[in-house]
């Protein structure tokens, strides 16, 4: 793949991860705060869920510029994310960890409504969003 197109991928990419981010702060807002917890689960896990999906479309991203071969089945098992990242970077082996268990299990599935629990996953969602940011991006992702 050429620079060129690795620079168009990354801005492409990028640009949905964040909108699936965006995506995520809206419903959280829509979740009503009461102290540090949320009020609303469905909310909660919506705002998860989606959270979630943008960090897988920026870790396929991520592999197609660290040419990593995507199994030809749409839906790909979190031991290959986590067996394909820990080869490459083991820091975000880290960010993955903790964005599966608390994006995609604490808070999608279980409704987990502790506020500083969730921004903690979205805090490392954006870390791993951030491998792909174009250089000419500028600096959105603050946690919701």
């Amino acid at each position: 793949m050429s620079i060129e197109e690795q620079q168009e991928l990354k801005q492409k990419n990028y640009a949905a991860a964040m909108r699936y981010m965006e995506n995520a702060r809206e419903a959280l807002q829509k979740a009503k705060k009461e102290g540090n917890y949320y009020h609303d689960r469905k909310y909660v896990r919506t705002a998860c869920g989606v959270a979630y999906n943008g960090v897988l479309l920026a870790l396929d991203t991520y592999f197609m510029l660290k040419d990593v071969e995507l199994p030809k089945k749409k839906r790909r098992s979190i031991d290959f994310y986590t067996r394909n990242v820990s080869k490459i970077d083991g820091k975000m082996l880290k960010y993955l960890d903790v964005v599966y268990d608390v994006l995609h299990l604490d808070g999608y599935y279980d409704g987990n409504l502790d506020i500083r629990v969730i921004h903690a996953g979205f805090a490392n969602a954006y870390e791993i969003i951030s491998k792909i940011k174009p250089a000419d991006a500028g600096n959105a992702g603050a946690c919701p």
